[in-house]
């Protein structure tokens, strides 16, 4: 975060990226904050990657860099006169909720109820411990590539940059009478670097019986375009971003191994703009595991 003060350093540079599934982009005085006096031309190249929020990208190159004093330009300030919003767009996890038939529900329990913590404290002191048994696929959660291939990252390995703060977009299909989404539906979108957020409203049949039985799902021709256009993570308000028909997965396997996290069982979609928000949704830190809820939420300024 800027420090916002006299001290404060910014970088203007030329640059080139080039991608390597094709194509490259260009740009002049490019200017950036700086955390401190210096950076090299490397780190700074780490710093355009993950500002622009690309992917796939074969080589940086940097040019006519240049170092001065200039007051940061990027202060966010969330709070109570914040000029952003928050909205939810994941469900919450309950006692005995079925996320997947076939899946166990959620225990939720006391480990060490406010009456048994009595004894450790003070008088009037009580704290309440909780514990959760669950399997990994509860809830809305996000799938790393761990969770389809065994040499895949799993959740310990994944970058904050590729599940927080991210540029989202938000793609309508919502007529119920096609199941399947094609590569079509996203037509001449631009995804790089993006969290593509697909709508269909499905989330409607949330903990009713219609939720599992005619979902929505993407194709293995929309997969392949969101991959190779650098789609940055993939979410669906649905029960499978797949067709659980299909024992292939090609959704998951083409994404995943792409290293594209998927977040399935969103819910609210259609509260989010279009474009101009972000969008977060990162899971907990755990190593071995491919598979875990997240709370996701976008960010948008009001209107």
């Amino acid at each position: 975060m800027s420090t916002n003060n006299s001290t404060d350093k910014r970088v203007k540079f030329d640059f080139e990226v080039d991608f390597s599934n094709g194509g490259g982009m260009q740009g002049q005085d490019f200017r950036l904050d700086l955390a401190g006096d210096d950076i090299s031309d490397a780190a700074l190249a780490q710093y355009l990657v993950a500002d622009l929020r690309l992917s796939m990208v074969k080589e940086v190159k940097i040019f006519r860099k240049e170092i001065f004093a200039e007051k940061h330009k990027r202060v966010k300030i969330i709070g109570e006169n914040s000029p952003y919003r928050f909205i939810e767009v994941s469900h919450a996890v309950e006692h005995g909720m079925i996320t997947y038939k076939g899946l166990p529900a959620p225990i939720i329990c006391d480990y060490m109820s406010r009456e048994q913590s009595g004894s450790h404290y003070a008088e009037g002191t009580e704290f309440q411990i909780g514990k959760i048994e669950m399997v990994a696929n509860t809830g809305t959660y996000l799938d790393s590539p761990f969770h389809r291939y065994a040499n895949g990252k799993d959740l310990s390995e994944l970058p904050l940059s590729s599940l927080a703060d991210l540029d989202g977009v938000v793609v309508h299909v919502i007529d119920a009478s096609k199941r399947a989404i094609t590569r079509a539906a996203f037509g001449n979108l631009n995804v790089r670097g993006k969290a593509v957020l697909v709508h269909t409203g499905w989330d409607a049949h949330w903990r009713t019986e219609q939720y599992f039985e005619g979902h929505r799902f993407l194709t293995a021709d929309a997969a392949k375009f969101l991959a190779d256009a650098g789609a940055a993570l993939v979410g669906i308000d649905s029960l499978n971003i797949d067709d659980t028909d299909d024992g292939h997965r090609p959704v998951h396997t083409t994404l995943l191994g792409a290293d594209i996290p998927i977040v399935e069982h969103l819910c609210g979609l259609a509260q989010l703009p279009d474009t101009g928000f972000r969008f977060f949704a990162a899971p907990v830190k755990v190593k071995g595991c491919g598979t875990f809820p997240v709370r996701a939420f976008g960010i948008t300024e009001h209107l």
